[in-house]
């Protein structure tokens, strides 16, 4: 060989010349090495079929083969966590770690164990087997949780998770619609928030609350004064072990878990989900990753609330196979080094994580040729992804993107997004880093997190895929809005095993929600592409969701913030790929001289409307009165426009009844709106 390339270019040097030897071998072992592109379950250009009713169903399954189950012998929540023992061999399930400190793991039987102890305690304080005993849950992501509510299912009890973020008034109210007597909850501060709605008798229902960490006497006291009973996770699993009771399997049709929606206005709404819902749902997920199938060696990492359905149908997957699940600290700032440590493989994430990532890795390319050499390796790399081909072991990952799949613990194979839309940059370039698959899915609580799931294989952006193998989705007419199902266009609505079953005692919102042939109706605006893949382009109501996938009313919000007395119009907007909401206000002529006095300021109208100081003060009066009203504080304005016009019905921003035409006052401010939210990054 080198008596060859020294013919060739006898000029060189014999140092140059093994060097060009060494890069030539170099370049034969990448391109011999190349991966074959993954294998692709469907055609990606019919990922769903037709049926009949002009609804449409995944491809990957027969007409008339809606998925409840993946597994024969895993048909509930219980059963599932039964075979992951079986298939697993009682191999590690739960894991925790302390600071600085290597994970430490619970096995599938000491799990099991456990439950049977904790539910055989609640049943010896009176707690009744069966799908009408219902068990709060307060507490952040770790073993207890999934112990807690495997005990509930191991004797047919229905868990009903709460969260911080629903505010106290609105877990006084859960707790009262679902007539919980006991709550299980993580720490103190948690049980004295229980305890002071006690005190004001607005929980008359609640007499035992169950503390997974150590309190002290004074809290017991509390307790006591009250009526209510403070009792040790510990106390109450010894007191089960000592009066144990054989478990008492739920069927699949029973209640598995209440899980309340924080909704947009009024009280949260609580979707009553079976074990078969969330079963089918997992089930279909299971079916969607058969060429990258969920093995026993899998491990995720467990951070995004428990309280909601798409993390508890990412573990069901996981626990049906026999996988892993390990636990954060509770510090989300700490999530990059627990990662680290647990090295996880599958990484279930929200939008405005993965806008972090990719804001993160943008600001590290700071000079020309980091910039370069950046683009060049996210093109050589999106080449390779529109192949099929996904890894992460070329030349590209161990130049540029190593730190970034070790950020993550270098192990990921499989991403799932959810929760919020994903901008299509933004899900091009993290596949190209990442070197592995990520899926994109859409749905909602009352389909059990999801019901659409892209395919293996689809690098394609812009849509959420085809429907799940568990649920037909059909797109209904929306006249007042143009949208036409012979179009392809209209309302999402969906239809299977994963559709809840209503939410509890409000008939009234469950028939807004179900019509009488079980479709459920998400208020979503979807189109068909040519692919069979669903797009979501519009919200039927003034509703929608923040990139972290908080519900926004903006109505609500601009009524709020109309009491502001410099204010004669506000328009509240935000977008699914942004985190914060801005506004465009229109001053009061008449009032607005008055407030600027104040500020020392005494110019025309027009040149008040353009000063910084009049913006920021007119910003901190509505901020005011939104703290005062109860907004959260992603139901704030981050930033204004001000507007020296009003909203008119002839210029086409008002209609007749002179409410804002949202869409046009969004198109008309566009270039204002862009630049608030250019500013404020």
């Amino acid at each position: 060989m080198i008596w060859i390339l020294q013919i060739l270019f006898s000029p060189l040097p014999t140092p140059a010349l093994i060097g060009l030897v060494t890069f030539g071998a170099s370049v034969f072992l990448w391109v011999i090495s190349k991966p074959k592109p993954v294998e692709q379950p469907v055609p990606l250009n019919k990922q769903s079929v037709g049926t009949e009713g002009g609804a449409r169903r995944s491809a990957l399954i027969p007409e008339g083969k809606l998925l409840s189950y993946y597994y024969e012998d895993a048909k509930t929540l219980y059963e599932c966590f039964k075979r992951g023992r079986y298939v697993s061999e009682n191999g590690p399930c739960l894991g925790y770690r302390k600071p600085k400190q290597p994970y430490q793991w619970l096995s599938y039987q000491q799990v099991l164990d456990r439950a049977e102890y904790l539910g055989s305690g609640l049943l010896h304080r009176g707690h009744k087997p069966s799908p009408d005993q219902f068990i709060g849950i307060f507490a952040q992501n770790r073993p207890e949780w999934i112990i807690s509510e495997l005990a509930c299912y191991t004797y047919s009890m229905v868990a009903v998770p709460l969260y911080d973020t629903l505010g106290p008034e609105a877990i006084v109210y859960i707790v009262n619609k679902a007539d919980i007597s006991t709550v299980i909850c993580d720490k103190p501060d948690k049980a004295q928030v229980l305890l002071e709605n006690c005190e004001q008798r607005k929980t008359p229902g609640l007499k035992t609350i169950v503390l997974m960490d150590p309190f002290d006497n004074k809290i017991k006291e509390m307790g006591a004064a009250v009526g209510v009973e403070l009792l040790s996770l510990k106390e109450l699993e010894a007191l089960g072990k000592e009066n144990f009771s054989r478990p008492v399997p739920p069927k699949p049709e029973d209640l598995s878990i209440v899980c309340f929606t924080s909704g947009t206005t009024g009280n949260p709404k609580g979707a009553m989900l079976t074990h078969e819902n969330v079963v089918a749902d997992a089930a279909a997920y299971l079916k969607a990753l058969e060429f990258a199938p969920c093995q026993t060696s899998d491990c995720t990492v467990s951070y995004l609330p428990l309280a909601h359905m798409f993390e508890r149908v990412v573990q069901t997957v996981l626990y049906s196979s026999g996988a892993r699940v390990g636990f954060f600290q509770g510090d989300i700032r700490l999530l990059t080094d627990d990662m680290k440590a647990l090295k996880p493989t599958i990484f279930p994430v929200v939008p405005r994580l993965l806008n972090r990532i990719y804001d993160k890795i943008q600001s590290g390319a700071q000079t020309k040729f980091k910039r370069l050499l950046l683009n060049i390796a996210v093109a050589r790399k999106h080449a390779e992804v529109k192949q099929g081909i996904l890894r992460n072991t070329s030349i590209w990952d161990k130049l540029v993107f190593k730190k970034i799949q070790d950020i993550m613990g270098g192990k990921v194979r499989v991403v799932v997004t959810g929760a919020a839309p994903i901008s299509p940059s933004v899900l091009r370039f993290l596949r190209s880093a990442f070197g592995c698959q990520i899926f994109e899915a859409y749905g909602q609580t009352e389909c059990t997190a999801g019901c659409t799931f892209s395919l293996i294989g689809d690098w394609t952006t812009d849509h959420v895929g085809p429907p799940l193998a568990c649920n037909l989705i059909k797109l209904e007419d929306v006249a007042e809005m143009n949208y036409f199902a012979a179009n392809n266009e209209g309302e999402v609505c969906i239809k299977g095993p994963n559709v809840f079953k209503g939410y509890l005692k409000d008939p009234e919102k469950t028939a807004e929600a179900l019509d009488k042939d079980g479709w459920l109706h998400t208020g979503d605006i979807g189109k068909w592409l040519p692919s069979g893949t669903l797009k979501i382009i519009d919200r039927k109501k003034n509703i929608f969701k923040l990139a972290q996938g908080e519900y926004i009313a903006p109505e609500k919000i601009e009524n709020i913030y109309i009491r502001s007395a410099p204010i004669a119009q506000v328009f509240v907007h935000g977008e699914s790929l942004q985190s914060f909401l801005i506004g465009v206000v229109v001053p009061d002529p008449e009032t607005l001289p008055e407030f600027t006095k104040k500020l020392g300021l005494k110019e025309s109208y027009e040149e008040l409307c353009k000063s910084v100081a009049v913006k920021k003060a007119i910003l901190e009066d509505m901020i005011k009165l939104g703290k005062e009203a109860g907004l959260k504080s992603f139901e704030q304005v981050k930033d204004i426009y001000l507007h020296p016009e009003m909203f008119t019905v002839e210029n086409g921003l008002l209609t007749p009844t002179l409410k804002a035409k949202r869409a046009e006052v969004s198109k008309h401010f566009r270039s204002q709106i862009d630049a608030l939210y250019t500013s404020n990054k």
